[in-house]
């Protein structure tokens, strides 16, 4: 399967750069993929969508909802290196085997970097907290040792929100929490479960008293979630990683809405990928768990029964995973109805129900 079948042409002026100025006011696309009727309604009409017949098992149960429960780290910091001065950005991805002395790690013009150079990293008022030596490189990563363990507390005070590359702007002080889902929990993303950013305490209030219930996974989102697939055939293309985790509480609750027949909604294409990697044989597996599942069209789903997602960039793992939920030529088409609709996309953008 081709990789420039998943592209599509989208305005620059329909990438959000900010969020709606009120969280949960977010537009909504509704999608049947069983017979490709679309609606155009709000993300604040959940409630009664989700209590519609559609979402209902056969004896009339409502549907479980699932999170992604991850938090994002203020991961991205600057650093002047000590031989020339320059500044150079850094998006640290994960620490070595729970070693916060050691990180994978993103850099802006990392080819011209070598092995050996030395950063500082500066706070606010140009005081150095910490110093790292690149130590080495693979497939596009770079490896830090940083001169003592960092924390979440050093992150969190002197590190900056990852925003997505798309998102033309310096992240302000209200990215702390925009790109932040309400119920984040588990530190450890470089980037944001963006289905979840549409909800607030007020729509979980709500959902609740419809007797709508929720469950939650951990899955700490790297950046192979959203690297585009630069191989010509979309088989050849290799996922990195990530981690997750699903607790016996959360499983035992899936589990019991599945043995029933009741609706499994995905909240982000995150949500779903953990499901799905985890269930095997009507169980989920419980613990800490590895995934590099890559779903693209021709995947027989398991677990999920709908699917609450953004609207997602071309050529992306993420637009070939919904692609084989739905179908290929109904996204597609869906898409550009968004476009002719002025749906907003990616991160800060509008959202879609599939079912």
């Amino acid at each position: 399967m081709k990789t420039n079948d998943f592209n599509f042409d989208l305005p620059d002026d329909l990438i959000a750069q900010q969020p709606r100025p009120q969280r949960g006011e977010s537009r909504l696309m509704t999608l049947d993929r069983s017979c490709g009727s679309r609606s155009h309604t709000s993300v604040l009409k959940l409630p009664d969508i989700l209590c519609g017949k559609s979402f209902l098992s056969p004896t009339g149960e409502k549907p479980l909802l699932v999170f992604n429960d991850t938090k994002v780290r203020k991961a991205r910091l600057y650093a002047k290196n000590t031989q020339t001065g320059a500044l150079t950005e850094f998006l640290l991805l994960q620490d070595k085997d729970g070693n916060a002395c050691f990180w994978k790690a993103l850099a802006k013009r990392a080819r011209r970097i070598k092995t050996g150079t030395a950063f500082i990293f500066l706070d606010g008022g140009g005081v150095q907290w910490a110093k790292a030596v690149i130590t080495g490189f693979e497939e596009g990563f770079i490896y830090l040792e940083f001169d003592h363990a960092l924390t979440d507390d050093d992150l969190e005070k002197y590190g900056h929100i990852p925003l997505p590359p798309y998102i033309k702007r310096k992240d302000l002080p209200a990215d702390a929490e925009r790109y932040q889902t309400i119920y984040a929990k588990q530190t450890g993303s470089a980037a944001a479960p963006t289905a979840g950013l549409h909800f607030t305490q007020e729509l979980l209030n709500t959902l609740e008293e419809k007797g709508i219930e929720r469950a939650f996974v951990t899955l700490h989102v790297g950046l192979g979630t959203f690297l585009p697939v630069r191989t010509e055939e979309i088989e050849d293309h290799v996922m990195h990683k990530e981690q997750f985790i699903i607790t016996e509480e959360n499983a035992a609750l899936i589990e019991n809405a599945l043995a029933n027949k009741r609706k499994i909604v995905a909240v982000g294409t995150t949500s779903l990928r953990s499901l799905e990697s985890a269930f095997s044989e009507d169980r989920l597996k419980r613990g800490w768990q590895d995934t590099s599942i890559f779903i693209y069209p021709g995947y027989k789903f398991k677990a999920v029964d709908a699917l609450f997602t953004n609207f997602h960039t071309p050529l992306s793992t993420l637009l070939m995973l919904v692609s084989a939920f739905a179908g290929k030529e109904l996204i597609l088409e869906s898409y550009k109805e968004a476009i002719r609709e002025g749906y907003y996309f990616f991160s800060y953008g509008d959202a879609m129900l599939i079912y």
